[in-house]
């Protein structure tokens, strides 16, 4: 089969690979869409838990042999823990990713655990359902702000899970919603679909904060712009640094929560709120340029928001 394979730091290629094999509860999907995330292009510049070569893609939907329609929730956990089983899998400590772990969407076929399978409804074409993913992280993220309904919401950056934040914050009954974006193009995109207020940086006071970027100089924004007692919530993994003065942190209770992924609830949430979204701000390119748009979006020379790979 064909898929997009990390083979080196800083690079992917379009290769014919070995079928895969469905073990034990595993079920093969047959890709339709799969979605390039930020943190793909930035984790494979400086190799860590992704290791060449890789078939990376965490983020895709597709079709059984028997032809269900079906969005993967690429995280697997022990299911034993005490995180487990209070329901945090995303926090389990030998959690594991399609894509990451083990071998993921960027291809023809994948085999997924057969627990991780979601049926989707008929309501919702391919390259919709291929951003149930970036939901989910928006919903998550939602509900770690205490569900913050009726709030003053700022949201930092305007990509996929920017946008998300955005969409599930506008579905969910946020007072007003300001988004913050150095690209003038992506600003005006997040206006068309709800934001009240954009700009190339937040002004005034929110209640909260989600920060999809993850640099020092974004981190230290949103803690910088809440209300005291508000909170902000990281979801950007741009860089390890955090840049924020922890001491107003402490004089006005400020709150940072850090947000990674979902649980199958969430993902399950994510499902059933895509169809009533807009969802309309991914761009479909066939797998064989994969490795030319991947390699582009990596360098800055291309500016889609969101990048989609079609088998």
């Amino acid at each position: 089969m064909k898929a997009l394979v990390f083979t080196a730091p800083g690079v992917v290629e379009v290769q014919d690979v070995p079928d895969v094999v469905a073990g034990d509860g595993a079920v093969i999907v047959h890709v339709e869409r799969a979605g390039i995330c930020g943190s793909e292009l930035h984790g494979i510049q400086t190799p860590g838990f992704r290791v060449p070569p890789m078939i990376m893609g965490h983020e895709f939907v597709g079709r059984t042999s028997d032809g269900k329609r079906v969005a993967v929730n690429p995280l697997s956990s022990c299911g034993k823990c005490e995180l487990c089983v209070s329901g945090r899998t995303q926090l389990c400590r030998t959690r594991s990713l399609l894509g990451v772990h083990a071998a993921g969407g960027f291809a023809e076929r994948v085999a997924a655990p057969r627990s991780s399978l979601h049926e989707l409804p008929d309501n919702i074409d391919w390259d919709r359902a291929a951003l149930i993913e970036p939901v989910a992280n928006a919903v998550h993220a939602w509900a770690l702000a205490g569900s913050p309904t009726g709030k003053r919401i700022g949201v930092i950056g305007c990509g996929p899970i920017g946008l998300a934040c955005l969409e599930v914050a506008r579905n969910k009954g946020a007072a007003v919603i300001a988004c913050a974006d150095l690209s003038a193009e992506r600003g005006d995109f997040a206006r068309s679909i709800g934001a009240d207020e954009v700009g190339a940086s937040l002004e005034g006071e929110f209640d909260v904060i989600f920060d999809a970027v993850g640099t020092a100089t974004t981190r230290s924004s949103s803690v910088d712009r809440l209300i005291p007692g508000g909170t902000a919530v990281w979801l950007g993994l741009a860089t390890p640094d955090s840049g924020f003065d922890a001491t107003a942190a402490v004089r006005f209770e400020k709150s940072v929560r850090g947000s990674f992924a979902y649980n199958d609830a969430e993902f399950t949430e994510a499902i059933e709120l895509a169809p009533e979204l807009d969802l309309s701000w991914s761009t479909t390119y066939p797998l064989d340029q994969g490795a030319e748009i991947f390699t582009a979006l990596m360098n800055g020379q291309t500016a889609p928001i969101k990048a989609l790979l079609q088998p």
